[in-house]
């Protein structure tokens, strides 16, 4: 593709959170279906290699976005939907191009065992705590254990900290994939690439990300209030995961829409 940076209205980012409901909608078992392989293969990984596979799952989240983007491409145009757009990103035939992607998988997991370690350093290991005092479960009361871990300041410390850097960690790779992947740069090109696209677009994925937060927002209001009206919050509970797979796949796909007008390769694809 000839790819390069076009001017994007704020309003933009609303309608990026729009399109990706859509697409989804014309598709929305291969789109689901299509995370859920990828989380199967992390936990595949994590099983099979017990120290590396947390490590090699968050390697491979750049080929996620990329692989959402690629299927959607194809959505678009009528195209299927299948697993193997997944990797699709590390099969290029061309060798430049998939050192480069493998050269951001690396870069992105080792910046991610970063955030996690400083995150730690910050809360001494209380979100983990957190997590496991969760998954014990306490017939909805919570133990002292939980009261007490959540009473501590410095849960709340790491937590800002780990939002932080993993906010600021997703600037460079946002369009990276894509931009080796269509665009033929390079990992540090890219990865430059686009921290300045999404500098030169922050107003529209300013209001992108509200988007998603308030459509959040709203759904587990919607949630809560039915389960409060029916008495039925344990069964509504149920479906946290069936909405949370729809929205993880609905901001996946949205990926392209992002993509494609900050770079004009919605025009490319068109022209050819």
């Amino acid at each position: 593709m000839g790819l390069r940076l076009h001017p994007v209205a704020p309003r933009q980012g609303l309608r990026w959170v729009r399109q990706g409901f859509a697409l989804w909608a014309r598709r929305p078992l291969a789109f689901v279906g299509l995370f859920m392989v990828f989380l199967f293969a992390i936990l595949l990984l994590m099983a099979l290699v017990p120290v590396l596979g947390g490590a090699l799952g968050m390697a491979l989240l750049p080929m996620l976005s990329l692989g959402f983007m690629i299927a959607s491409r194809s959505a678009l145009s009528g195209g299927p939907v299948h697993a193997l757009q997944l990797v699709e990103g590390l099969r290029q035939p061309d060798r430049r191009q998939r050192k480069a992607q493998w050269l951001l998988c690396g870069a992105y997991a080792l910046a991610s065992m970063v955030v996690i370690t400083s995150a730690d350093w910050v809360d001494g290991g209380l979100f983990e705590a957190l997590q496991r005092e969760m998954a014990k479960g306490s017939g909805g009361t919570a133990s002292p254990e939980l009261e007490a871990i959540l009473a501590d300041p410095r849960l709340l410390q790491g937590m800002l900290v780990r939002v932080g850097l993993a906010g600021l960690l997703s600037v460079p790779f946002w369009h990276a994939p894509a931009l080796v992947h269509w665009g033929g740069q390079g990992a540090l090109q890219a990865l430059f690439s686009s921290t300045v696209a999404l500098w030169r677009t922050r107003g529209a994925f300013t209001l992108y990300l509200l988007g998603w937060a308030g459509a959040m927002l709203v759904v587990a209001g919607g949630v809560a209030l039915l389960g409060s009206l029916l008495g039925a919050r344990q069964t509504l509970g149920i479906l946290t995961l069936p909405i949370g797979l729809i929205f993880s796949a609905a901001f996946y796909v949205s990926l392209w829409f992002s993509f494609a007008d900050t770079f004009g390769a919605a025009d490319d694809a068109a022209a050819r």
